[in-house]
């Protein structure tokens, strides 16, 4: 004799979606250490601070110059500024890591 299923019985199983192999590569690239060089971060970090002071400017507009608001796109200009330093610095720095590896090379032959 068959007992029917209830539906407690049942288990429900929705398809999990799978994350593409290109955004399951960065989103582990970001964890590791030089990931602040990746050219795709860099696109991302630029888009998301050009996008803040485009809200931060319509916002400004929108209140006729308020100072708060002026005070933040400031402090915004100035933390996308240090940000492009950062890495700019994090360039030098492995260029100049890289050539002295090279000469290291070159002295030993």
């Amino acid at each position: 004799m068959q007992v029917p299923q209830t539906h407690i019985d049942m288990e429900v199983k929705s398809p999990q979606p799978q994350p593409s192999p290109s955004e399951g590569d960065f989103l582990s690239n970001i964890l590791t250490p030089g990931s602040s060089l990746h050219p795709t971060l860099q696109l991302i970090l630029d888009g998301a601070f050009a996008l803040l002071l485009f809200v931060l400017v319509g916002l400004a507009v929108m209140t006729r110059g308020n100072v708060h608001l002026l005070a933040l796109i400031v402090i915004e200009l100035c933390l996308w500024a240090s940000v492009k330093w950062f890495v700019h610095e994090l360039q030098k720095v492995q260029s100049a890591g890289t050539q002295s590896e090279d000469h290291a090379k070159e002295k030993k032959e």
